[in-house]
């Protein structure tokens, strides 16, 4: 089965949020260590951290957008990420993203010499197995597949909504949508206490503290930051119930936890049409990470199916369209 027919055989968004395979046998292409190799470097290069500025310009399609397929459907877990650092390196401003297939159906094709981006499609399937005692029992077994997607920029003749940009009135200009992230953390419903100048969130009291509004540089940045200590909030028994092995500061667990947060907060910032908001502290954990990364291959595969997680939490406590929330 080629890699179009796996995707439709299974929700993209779903399987990008399944339990991580088993690693790949000896001999097999090692998608982990590719991808991790890739963050790798990334963040030893010392620029803008990848999950930060994923975007240059105002496509149809939003703003600031997730990467997004063929069909609008954004997509989820370590692709995200993926597509956006390669977004960034080769400077598209389309979020869109077809497999060489998917642009001839489209009545286009992928231009001449023109190199794709490898994305992974995670699912699972039922084996029958004999036990030791010769009765049988399924067995879920899961399983990762590589293919390749090109931005919609590598292509042509695809429908003019593909590569259409919006008209920028203005530079610096604010994002229009405030009042729906306003409404969006509302209904989630944290203890958010304002006074300060530090933003954390407190495993003690379930609760987060933010600086005010008007100490931040604009609404934006606060959202982006609320972003952060949300997902942080998520972690807890009641919602998604995340371990984290220790929370001292320095320690690799809890720089693993504060790898989530980041990737969660960029994850739902592109969902919400915000630029994600870098943080001073982030410096401090670059270190860590890299050991954490260098020493386990699937270790950002994790934190980004952890951080998926958090947010689909996050988009399922959202009212129906229509409904409006109280701050």
């Amino acid at each position: 089965m080629n890699p179009d027919q796996t995707a439709r055989t299974t929700p993209p968004a779903e399987a990008e949020s399944l339990a991580l395979p088993p690693r790949p046998a000896a001999g097999r292409p090692d998608v982990y260590a590719r991808v991790t190799d890739r963050v790798v470097a990334l963040l030893e290069a010392g620029g803008p951290l990848p999950w930060v500025k994923p975007w240059h310009a105002e496509h149809l399609a939003g703003r600031v957008s997730r990467p997004l397929r063929h069909s609008g459907e954004p997509y989820g877990g370590i692709n995200v990420l993926v597509l956006w650092v390669t977004a960034e390196e080769r400077g598209y401003a389309s979020p869109l993203w077809v497999t060489f297939k998917q642009a001839l159906e489209l009545g286009g094709h992928v231009k001449k010499g023109e190199k794709g981006t490898p994305v992974v499609y995670a699912g699972k399937l039922t084996k029958e197995q004999e036990k030791g005692d010769g009765t049988k029992e399924d067995k879920e077994v899961f399983f990762l597949k590589e293919y390749t997607v090109f931005n919609a920029e590598q292509t042509a003749d695809l429908p003019e909504r593909y590569y259409a940009l919006k008209p920028v009135p203005g530079q610096d200009r604010r994002p229009e949508r405030l009042p729906e992230a306003e409404g969006f953390f509302a209904a989630l419903g944290p203890a958010v206490a304002h006074g300060g100048n530090q933003a954390s969130y407190s495993t003690a009291s379930d609760s987060i503290r933010m600086p005010p509004l008007e100490a931040f540089r604009d609404a934006v940045a606060y959202y982006a930051t609320l972003a952060h200590e949300v997902t942080h909030w998520t972690a807890h028994v009641s919602r998604v119930n995340r371990v984290i092995e220790s929370r001292r500061f320095g320690s690799e667990a809890y720089a693993v936890e504060e790898l989530v947060a980041e990737l969660g907060a960029a994850f739902l910032c592109a969902d919400l049409g915000l630029a994600p908001e870098p943080r001073g502290e982030t410096a401090a954990y670059v270190q860590t990470w890299l050991k954490v990364l260098n020493g386990d291959k699937r270790a950002i595969f994790t934190a980004a199916a952890s951080a998926q997680k958090a947010v689909e939490w996050m988009h399922g406590r959202q009212p129906p369209r229509g409904e409006a929330v109280t701050p």
